[in-house]
């Protein structure tokens, strides 16, 4: 049997064999079902504020059984056993190994939009998608990322040592001296700085790098570890986690190792992300859906209103300009994108706002749009005195051929306040969100012709 299973964000699994072969349920060996289900009740996290059961949801239905649902997280489970739930995102309409693919490629270049990952690319890890689970591919994109730092030169510094030493080297420890060369006049305790490469930054990335050697299953990647380990030979590897992490110090001189160390958190520790680890050796590496979205809607946003109108238009993400109620300052906004005209239309403001959830294709329903996100935008409306305000949503099969969907409030014929509905088309993200661009820009800039 595979070692790993595959599902979608919103798949239900179950352990009946009966809907082996459902197109509705995915299935799962009863015993690894429960040791999912174990890691979900007993899971422990880092932040005070996540629950599990938010996103994996344990239930029963007649006829079927016990059943697991996975709501909007996406990454990897690993379980006691060693065997992985993969868990990808809903971004690609195909359900088939190429359209798996597919799906992983999107998600991996999602995820560079969040800013553990700002700047970087997966490069290689993306190319092999086809051949590589998630975990593995994380594996690989910190390799590249280490392969980097090994291309720079790995950093030495300062390291205090105290020996006792045939020669005078630094400065002489007296007590220690006296109290250890009482019969050996001829040494001395000494304590002094050498120029080295062990240092906390490197202990933690060689740790890092022999945990995955045991973990990896890729001889790819096994391979690329047995080398980059050749350039740490004269590094000790970390013993003591928290003591390390806490010398570490990022700056101009350590820029390299920034995502190196938040990787080695993840790898080491079981922290950052949507981290959860259990009382035996079950882990998970999980990213919420909606963080990623807006990050990456953001930064697609700016960089086609950069191309299509250079210095014309400002985007800001995660404005924080106004609060609900001005005295006293409470309750901060924080729109996920203003845009605002600049030049001789500054005050053309347009808020947008993503949601990652699935829209229903009837009317009568509001299309599954929630009347607290209604709420949210009315109020962005009135503190940024705008009557434009635009809800993305991601395109799902049920919704493609909704368009031009729209809700108008009108106070007089001053004010008034617009929701556009706009479908973003992740497997064809640069056209959608062009698209999405192009109809805002001519919105605010009506006297220009446009081709």
């Amino acid at each position: 049997m595979a070692n790993i299973l595959e599902v979608r964000e919103f798949d239900t699994i179950t352990c009946n064999k009966d809907y082996e072969n459902s197109p509705y349920f995915r299935y799962l060996d009863e015993k690894h079902f429960e040791e999912l289900e174990h890691f979900i009740k007993e899971y422990t996290s880092d932040g005070d504020n996540t629950d599990a059961l938010e996103f994996m949801k344990i239930g029963y239905r007649r006829n079927v059984g016990d059943t697991i649902s996975f709501n909007n997280n996406v990454g990897i489970i690993e379980l006691p056993s060693g065997f992985q739930i993969e868990i990808l995102p809903k971004v690609s309409f195909d359900d088939d190994d190429n359209g798996n693919t597919k799906t992983k490629r999107i998600f991996l270049n999602m995820l560079c939009c969040l800013k553990e990952f700002e700047g970087r690319s997966f490069g290689n890890a993306a190319l092999n998608a086809d051949r590589m689970n998630l975990y593995e591919i994380f594996i690989n994109m910190y390799l590249q990322e280490t392969r980097k730092l090994v291309k720079h030169g790995i950093k030495s510094s300062y390291i205090q040592k105290e020996e006792n030493l045939a020669f005078y080297k630094g400065k002489l420890q007296v007590s220690e001296h006296i109290k250890t060369n009482l019969a050996h006049k001829e040494r001395f305790f000494m304590r002094y700085d050498e120029y080295q490469v062990n240092r906390a930054e490197n202990r933690l990335v060689k740790a890092v790098l022999l945990k995955l050697q045991k973990a990896t299953r890729s001889m790819k990647n096994s391979r690329e570890i047995r080398q980059l380990l050749t350039s740490f030979e004269l590094v000790d590897a970390s013993v003591n986690y928290e003591k390390d992490f806490s010398q570490v110090t990022i700056g101009r001189d350590t820029k390299d190792y920034e995502l190196l160390v938040q990787w080695a958190k993840v790898f080491l520790l079981n922290k950052s992300f949507t981290t959860f680890s259990g009382e035996k050796a079950g882990k998970a590496i999980l990213f919420p859906m909606e963080t990623i979205f807006e990050a990456f809607v953001a930064r697609w946003v700016k960089s086609v209103f950069e191309e299509i109108s250079p210095g014309y238009i400002n985007v800001s993400a995660q404005d924080r300009g106004y609060y609900l109620f001005d005295e006293p300052k409470k309750f901060r906004l924080r729109p996920d994108i203003v845009v605002r005209g600049e030049e001789g239309n500054k005050d053309r403001i347009v808020i947008m706002d993503t949601k990652w959830k699935k829209l229903k294709p009837d009317p009568g329903l509001n299309y599954g749009i929630s009347q607290p996100d209604m709420y949210q935008m009315y109020a962005y409306s009135k503190k940024y005195h705008t009557s434009e305000i635009w809800l993305l949503y991601p395109l799902y099969p049920d919704v493609v051929d909704l368009d031009g969907i729209s809700f108008n409030a009108v106070q007089n014929e001053l004010q008034s306040v617009n929701v556009n509905i706009f479908f973003i088309d992740l497997e064809h993200y640069q056209d959608s969100i062009k698209e999405l661009c192009n109809r805002i820009y001519t919105e605010m800039t009506p006297s220009v012709v446009h081709a």
